[in-house]
């Protein structure tokens, strides 16, 4: 499995968070077909341009609890004071992904920052 870890400042565009997407796949040679899921923070529950995005690409969107963030936010490689103030994690985008795949998890590298999104790749192949 291979998921899409997504963190977004707020009102950003589904072409944004495509964007996002593509930039990170490209930086590890992957292509979209590879892409299990996209995956994002409860803080984010209300952002309608990952769920537009989602649609886009078709993929499913999952939402990751605080806990289940926090429980793996050890795995991260990148620190965001204020992803750490808002969401209690180091970085959305990389929980989001490692908790998603789940067992066995491992982020492809850190997350690629792209205007105002992020977006990290974890693949693993257990599931949440």
């Amino acid at each position: 499995m291979m998921v899409a870890g997504i963190g977004s400042r707020k009102g950003v565009t589904a072409g944004d968070v495509r964007a996002a997407v593509e930039t990170a796949l490209e930086a590890h040679g992957l292509a979209m077909t590879a892409l299990s899921a996209l995956a994002t923070g409860e803080i984010k529950r209300d952002e309608p341009a990952i769920f537009l995005a989602g649609r886009d690409l078709d993929l499913p969107v999952l939402i990751m609890s605080d806990a289940a963030l926090q429980s793996v936010s050890s795995g991260t490689v990148s620190r965001s004071e204020a992803s750490q103030a808002q969401a209690g994690t180091p970085s959305v985008s990389e929980a989001s992904a490692l908790a998603a795949v789940g067992k066995g998890a491992k982020l492809l590298g850190p997350r690629i920052v792209l205007g105002p999104v992020t977006c990290a790749i974890a693949l693993g192949g257990g599931t949440a």
